[in-house]
């Protein structure tokens, strides 16, 4: 495969860091680098009680961007942590805040915005987890959930607000959630939020909140819209850049089946179908509609398949992750959109029914599966018009995809 595409291929690796290096040149005078690495949690002053919970959600040694990332943060300085999705930004910006938290007093002193409300909910919930000894009252507010509990609950007071912003910003207009305590400011997967249009309510939210607030950006790159919201809101923050290379696609072992034709996807699938049942599968497409027209496909075959994807009801989405968190379903089919938001421990296969149209979304899909040193294997279905892409994915990633071996089990 890899000599199929042709030179001058539109995304490449070399391409991304130098556009990197512009940014940083650019904003030299605005981020001063942040290089004070800890070897391990304990290392870091934090409290005894998070430590407990850091300890009992079962993180042993920090990732390279909880190193360099939790301290800062919990000293109060304005960052920005570059690293992709699957190393470990979470906790990093949920010890921070939990860090600073005054627990006597039950207002909201941290805010954190994220795109979807799969990923909002899976921060509540590691918050949630990190801070169980230290008491902490966390609610996740977003859109597809009763108004009228997220303000019981608000008016009961909270420490700590986790949403999207849509329904922050409604919160915030209703003075049902009360900005003035709010000392803390995070933006999760902020190129994401961007991308999906949520700039003006972002911009409105920074408004309303008090102007002395800690802010912390997190994202995997930073485009152009995203520096400018760390220009415009920021004060001399710092910059914390986990390369890509220290990235985690180690310990996935990826293939690739050569399906020719777009109709011979679904052959393909069913011949895998007996061997993503032995362990937890998520297979990826790109498209809503997609999704349920696979689904049925595959029902139709007696096939058993979860599906979920963002025209669904909150509540229905949640159901079927419960199910399938549980293993009561074993193979769930969904589009980039939730990529974010599973995070199954058990998920042992990605299957890419069909490959991402972005090189970045790859990392989101496959990276689920090998998460903190797990294993996983991902298969990616490569039609003729796929081989320009896959080209685009090994280069980016530097890392070469090899064909499918026939014993596939086997890997498991």
């Amino acid at each position: 495969m890899a000599g199929l595409a042709p030179e001058g291929s539109q995304f490449n690796a070399q391409q991304y860091d130098s556009k990197m290096e512009l940014v940083n040149a650019d904003g030299q005078d605005f981020f001063t680098s942040y290089d004070e690495v800890h070897e391990s949690f304990d290392a870091m002053g934090l409290q005894e009680n998070l430590l407990r919970g850091i300890y009992a959600y079962g993180f042993e040694k920090p990732s390279a961007i909880q190193q360099r990332g939790i301290v800062p943060f919990c000293k109060g300085l304005d960052v920005i942590q570059q690293a992709q999705s699957g190393t470990g930004k979470t906790a990093t910006f949920c010890s921070g805040i939990l860090q600073q938290l005054d627990y006597s007093l039950v207002e909201c002193q941290a805010l954190v915005l994220a795109p979807t409300r799969e990923l909002a909910q899976q921060i509540e919930k590691v918050m949630r987890a990190l801070g169980d000894y230290l008491g902490v009252k966390v609610h996740a507010c977003v859109g597809g959930t009763s108004v009228r509990e997220d303000q019981r609950i608000l008016s009961g007071g909270v420490h700590v607000v986790v949403g999207t912003p849509g329904r922050v910003f409604d919160m915030l207009r209703r003075q049902s959630l009360h900005p003035d305590c709010i000392k803390m400011f995070v933006l999760d997967e902020a190129d994401e939020m961007l991308s999906r249009g949520f700039k003006d309510q972002i911009y409105d939210i920074f408004q309303l909140l008090p102007s002395k607030v800690q802010v912390g950006v997190f994202s995997a790159t930073m485009p152009p819209e995203a520096l400018e919201i760390t220009r415009k809101f920021m004060n001399k923050p710092v910059r914390i850049l986990v390369k890509r290379d220290e990235l985690t696609l180690e310990g996935i072992k990826q293939f690739y089946v050569n399906v020719d034709k777009e109709e011979w996807k679904l052959e393909t699938l069913c011949d895998l179908y007996e061997t993503l049942a032995i362990t937890q599968s998520v297979i990826f497409v790109n498209t809503r509609r997609k999704v349920d027209w696979l689904t049925d496909k595959m029902r139709g075959r007696d096939h058993t398949v979860s599906a979920t994807h963002g025209d669904m009801d909150q509540n229905t989405r949640d159901i079927i992750m419960r199910e399938f968190r549980s293993g009561s379903s074993r193979v769930l089919i969904t589009t980039d959109l939730l990529a974010r938001g599973i995070d199954v421990q058990q998920v042992s296969l990605v299957i890419n029914y069909d490959l991402p149209t972005q090189p970045e979304n790859y990392l989101h899909r496959i990276g689920r599966s090998g998460r903190f040193g797990r294993k996983g294997v991902a298969i990616n279905f490569v039609t003729r018009d796929d081989e320009r892409m896959l080209y685009d994915i090994q280069k980016f990633y530097n890392v070469v995809i090899e064909e499918l071996p026939s014993n596939v089990a086997d890997l498991l």
